[in-house]
């Protein structure tokens, strides 16, 4: 068991403040931060800390693939780990985007390795062969676009706002079952001509504000969510697609799961993630980056989503979430109450490797080899061969842990 120092990942959605509070360093930071990567991803691999330096967590696996991950783990996905973990911190919303299955990610890569696209080049869309289900776990209040929702809702919201140039729009979601019309709909926006765009968006967004005005309450979150995407995304087609998705507001320890081709985007809080070791993204809005419509349109489920939150199950100090995913697994292990200055067990999940991230109070962690304290925003990688844990805090802590899923 080793402690792990995560990579920094910059980008203008990004916070100056909430990953630097989280790991201690001094704020405001030079660049927004907006991701913490702990994983082994070739493109920004963590560091294991030792009495020698650090050590990439891409190359320990590579030297030692058995100890690291262990015989089912490499029999299942070979000598690779199937997962990576982030800290997401959003003080602005994130692109509008999508992730291809795993199918559409090893003939998009191959497409564009074909083509001769660069790996590095800002306009590739498949930076891999793998696809990207991930789950996101709220660390405070987390508000997120997130699927589509029945084409019912939307029409209700769209008739609230009483815009007459929603009326044709109405009539074509209306008048076809939900898949198809959200198809249409969502076609027609997201490809339309930018005069139509100018005309359109500064009407909707004339009748969001009237909306709120109004002090109606059934769609006050969509609306205020439209107002902000509009502000800061100006004759964005991504401004009308908000009009179509769900809009969740999570508190801490809840978590919505994101399979392959759901539509989203995290419009402000900070949350753990743990997803496919994958950098597969398609955009189609609300962004300076590559916006790819067409390869979004591939990739997209329209089936509307009731409801992306994830159910949890609590064993003991653990509260698991549930994910149809084989490459990982998450949960939450609290330490509180009558268990605080004992040494408790964390609940076996299998032998395969692990990354705790501290996200509340300071925990001892001993493993087989050795001990590692993890204070408030602090990861330890346990390998396959030194599980199971075992915690010990003298104050109400949490460690979000992410495994290879059974």
């Amino acid at each position: 068991m080793q402690l792990i120092r995560g990579a920094i990942r910059t980008y203008a959605w990004g916070s100056r403040s909430a990953i630097a509070e989280f790991t201690g360093r001094p704020t405001p930071t030079a660049h927004p931060e907006a991701e913490l990567w702990l994983g082994a991803h070739p493109a920004d691999p963590a560091q294991l800390e030792g009495p020698n330096g650090e050590t990439s967590l891409l190359d320990a696996i590579s030297a030692d693939p058995e100890g690291q991950l262990g015989s089912a783990v490499r029999d299942r996905f070979g000598d690779v780990l199937p997962f990576l973990v982030k800290v997401l911190a959003a003080g602005e919303p994130l692109s509008l985007q999508a992730h291809p299955s795993a199918e559409q990610a090893v003939e998009g890569y191959q497409r564009e390795d074909r083509r001769g696209v660069p790996l590095n080049s800002p306009v590739r869309n498949y930076r891999d062969r793998s696809h990207k289900p991930e789950l996101l776990v709220a660390l405070g209040d987390f508000e997120a676009l997130a699927g589509f929702r029945p084409a019912a809702r939307s029409v209700a919201l769209m008739r609230a706002l009483e815009v007459p140039g929603l009326v044709p729009f109405i009539g074509l979601l209306a008048d076809q079952s939900d898949a198809s019309g959200l198809r249409a709909l969502f076609t027609t926006w997201i490809t339309a001509p930018q005069p139509d765009l100018d005309v359109l968006i500064p009407a909707v967004l004339e009748g969001a504000v009237s909306y709120i005005r109004s002090g109606a309450k059934e769609f006050a979150s969509e609306a205020k969510a439209v107002l902000e995407l509009g502000e800061r995304y100006p004759g964005d087609a991504g401004v009308l697609a908000a009009l179509l998705l769900n809009r969740i507001s999570l508190k801490c320890g809840e978590g919505i799961y994101l399979p392959a081709g759901n539509l989203h985007s995290y419009l402000e809080g900070m949350a753990m993630e743990v997803m496919a070791n994958s950098d597969n993204v398609l955009r189609g809005g609300l962004t300076p980056k590559h916006v790819d419509v067409p390869e979004l349109l591939r990739v997209l489920d329209f089936t509307p989503v009731l409801d992306a939150r994830v159910t949890a199950r609590r064993d003991g100090i653990e509260l698991a979430y549930d994910t149809p995913t084989t490459e990982f697994a998450a949960s939450v292990l609290t330490v509180d109450g009558d268990d605080l200055g004992h040494e408790v067990d964390a609940p076996a999940r299998h032998d395969g490797p692990q990354i705790l991230v501290c996200t509340r109070g300071s925990v001892v962690v001993r493993a087989k080899s050795d001990e590692v304290r993890l204070d408030r925003g602090a990861a330890a990688w346990v390998a396959a061969d030194d599980g199971p844990i075992r915690l010990e805090a003298s104050e109400p802590s949490r460690l979000f842990r992410a495994t290879v899923g059974l």
